[in-house]
């Protein structure tokens, strides 16, 4: 079992910069492929990217460009780089680490960001 603790989120001008972080606790943190999804008001929870303990990486096509997911092994940290933010990129960010021979999805508790003028 994993614990993931989120951190990072906030408000910013459209074309700023946020990253995420996401510290997962608990063992064999390398069989997990670990993931940012969000959630707007009033719609499902999406895709926002994905690493695979080899560095293998998917994005959403709304957010490729601008976005870039990344794994610290030593310190079991995933981050997301969100760089030229818009308005649309207004969500909560929710921090997933998937099991690869379980299958089981851990959830962290989620960070708010807000992309305003």
């Amino acid at each position: 079992q994993v614990e993931l603790a989120e951190s990072g989120g906030g408000l910013v001008q459209p074309g700023g910069s946020l990253r995420l972080s996401c510290a997962a606790t608990g063992n064999f943190f390398a069989l997990y492929v670990m993931g940012y999804y969000r959630q707007a008001p009033g719609k499902q929870r999406e895709l926002v990217a994905v690493i695979s303990d080899g560095g293998s990486t998917n994005y959403a096509d709304s957010v490729k460009g601008r976005f870039t997911i990344s794994r610290d092994h030593a310190k079991h940290t995933v981050y997301l780089q969100m760089n030229d933010l818009k308005p649309e990129d207004t969500a909560a960010y929710y921090c997933n680490a998937h099991h690869i021979q379980t299958r089981n999805d851990y959830w962290g508790q989620g960070t708010q960001v807000t992309v305003s003028s």
